[in-house]
């Protein structure tokens, strides 16, 4: 194994000492991204078939798929940030809660002052990014579900087959697991014992509870489907004991390696990654061909210098919003885009119930979860909702508090410790419920006001009409349907459900509803639709993912979402990603 410094004329402190300061950025480029040396070669020497812009969820399902297809295609990718975390905050030590939030997300637009003067229990804000190597998926709660048809509704034909095309390869990218699998292999009293001593297990309670479900579906009126969690996790590691939430900065990095050894066997090429580079604008020149005028996107304008586009593709993967406003800076051929909105509006609700009550409750491991997708809708205007619940029996709260957060399905919408505290004898039931807005609210917009950074001269605008409250009183009512109906037991009247009320750390467990500024919560997530794709020009993206008006820039990810439904987007934005790497894959 080396010692020595990165440079091989001062080797082990000869003749002279080498670097003494480096940091973690500077090790990182060293091994994995491009240097300052690199990047130069890169910038004027070097020739790419595709320049991806991000390194989330979208950009590592096109590298992934390109290079698993032709290893000797050549990529670069073009990532915003610097490195951050290894893997998803969940796997590492619970201290790394607390980087959930506060700088660790940014808003680069400025929110209208009509959204922020909504009182609570309305809509506020949205959720802002991840500037970091990885994004979103270090700090994601991992939820993928399949879309059904129906949910998909308002969706070209051409696209709902393509998605259902590559949902499972997506699943096999994310490793995507249904809770009810992770454990199932823990048959043996003893085995399912050790392996409880560990971290919760998938059991009893995730059996009964979906039993309970089933039975008493129609006690949900607006209830369209459920089913078992899908959970993107490393399943099956260290035999069953252990599993991990999935992030892209490992996988992406794992691929940088492969590539860097097949390039030195010359049987592919390397994966270049720049980092700590923001991308301004594109620019962009006509081309007579045929007699027609095509616009082409020629270079990239950034914060570490032009790079030249040259035959590359474009493939914009950084997320919606930031892929609209360099839209919206770079191409104002490009007609409609940000003039359409969609998001998801959220519900929090936190429940117990007494342990005893259920029949199946003296059967319990000393800790248990279990995560349950909930899908429903207005019956009349069919606007979705579902219902992420994850519920948690944890007979001795002081003891496994850290593995409690560590392993629950829900990062965000999660049980406090003030919550677990006085519920050692209860069922401890986590509710984070999403809607979608209504696509066709002309209140809503993603547009220019003139500013003169870049990166951020748009406004968002985003307000509930009367649509959406209708969905938002739905789902509202339907959680409480799932959890005083469909899952309380029918002969415990006298062991009544409670609510917490309050602050996660400082509130109180009481019998009445949380109100609706309690349960409401003021920011909005899984943003979308601001480059809906459509056939034509009816959209602002083409069938084949190609932006309308520019001949070599492709569009991934969320801004691509014609109707948001109420299902997690990121299944689906993978498997579009991977659909579009393979149909680029077969261009000349």
């Amino acid at each position: 194994m080396s010692a020595a410094s990165s440079s091989p004329n001062f080797n082990y402190g000869y003749p002279t000492p080498g670097p003494q300061t480096p940091s973690g950025q500077q090790v990182m480029n060293h091994v994995f991204f491009l240097s300052e040396t690199g990047w130069k070669r890169a910038r004027e020497e070097e020739t790419f078939d595709y320049i991806v812009i991000g390194s989330g969820f979208c950009a590592l399902a096109f590298a992934e798929r390109t290079l698993s297809k032709n290893p000797h295609a050549k990529i670069l990718i073009v990532e915003r940030g610097s490195f951050f975390l290894p893997q998803h905050f969940q796997n590492l030590p619970i201290s790394y809660q607390r980087t959930l939030g506060g700088l660790s997300e940014t808003f680069p637009w400025t929110l209208s002052a009509n959204t922020v003067a909504q009182p609570p229990g309305n809509i506020q804000f949205q959720h802002g990014m991840v500037p970091f190597f990885g994004g979103r998926s270090t700090l994601w709660s991992a939820w993928c579900p399949r879309p059904t048809h129906e949910e998909m509704a308002g969706w070209p034909e051409e696209v709902i087959r393509a998605a259902n095309e590559y949902f499972g390869e997506a699943e096999k990218l994310l490793n995507v697991v249904p809770a009810d699998e992770i454990d199932k292999n823990l048959d043996e009293p003893k085995l399912k014992r050790k392996v409880a001593q560990t971290r919760p297990v998938y059991a009893k309670l995730q059996q009964e509870l979906q039993k309970m479900l089933q039975e008493n579906r129609r006690k949900v009126s607006s209830l369209t489907r459920f089913m078992a969690a899908p959970l993107a996790v490393g399943a099956g590691v260290q035999e069953g004991l252990d599993f991990a939430k999935f992030s892209t900065p490992a996988p992406l990095l794992n691929l940088i390696d492969r590539q860097a050894r097949l390039a030195a066997k010359g049987e592919g090429s390397p994966l270049h990654i720049a980092t700590d580079c923001v991308v301004t604008r594109i620019l962009q020149q006509n081309l007579i061909k045929n007699g027609q005028t095509e616009h082409h996107a020629t270079a990239l304008e950034t914060s570490r210098g032009v790079v030249n586009v040259g035959n590359a593709k474009v493939i914009l993967a950084m997320g919606t919003l930031p892929a609209t406003t360099l839209v919206l800076n770079s191409f104002p051929q490009v007609e409609k885009a940000g003039t359409r909105f969609t998001s998801h509006f959220i519900t929090s609700v936190i429940a117990r119930i007494p342990r005893n009550a259920y029949p199946f409750g003296d059967k319990l491991e000393e800790l248990e979860l279990a995560a349950i997708y909930v899908a429903g809708e207005n019956p009349k205007s069919k606007m979705q909702y579902h219902i992420q619940l994850s519920v948690l029996s944890d007979k001795n709260p002081e003891q496994y508090a850290e593995k409690a957060a560590r392993y629950m399905p829900d990062v965000v919408a999660t049980a406090s410790q003030a919550q677990l505290a006085t519920s050692q004898d209860h069922l401890v039931f986590v509710c984070a419920v999403l809607g979608e807005i209504d696509c066709n609210n002309p209140q809503n917009f993603f547009r220019p006001n003139g500013g003169s950074d870049p990166t951020t001269n748009v406004t968002l605008q985003v307000l509930a009409s009367d649509t959406d409250r209708a969905t938002w009183d739905t789902m509202d009512e339907g959680t409480f349907q799932l959890l005083e109906g469909a899952l309380f037991p029918p002969d415990a009247k006298n062991k009544g459900i409670e609510y917490w009320h309050g602050d996660p750390n400082k509130g109180e467990w009481t019998k009445e509803r949380p109100s609706i500024t309690e349960r409401r919560v003021p920011g909005l997530v899984h943003e979308g639709s601001t480059l809906w794709i459509d056939k034509g020009k009816e959209g602002v993206v083409d069938l084949n993912y190609k932006l309308n008006g520019v001949e070599n820039v492709y569009v991934t990810g969320g801004s691509l979402w014609p109707v948001s439904g109420s299902w997690n987007p990121t299944l689906t934005m993978v498997a579009l990603t991977q659909n579009l790497a393979d149909h680029l894959a077969k261009k000349p």
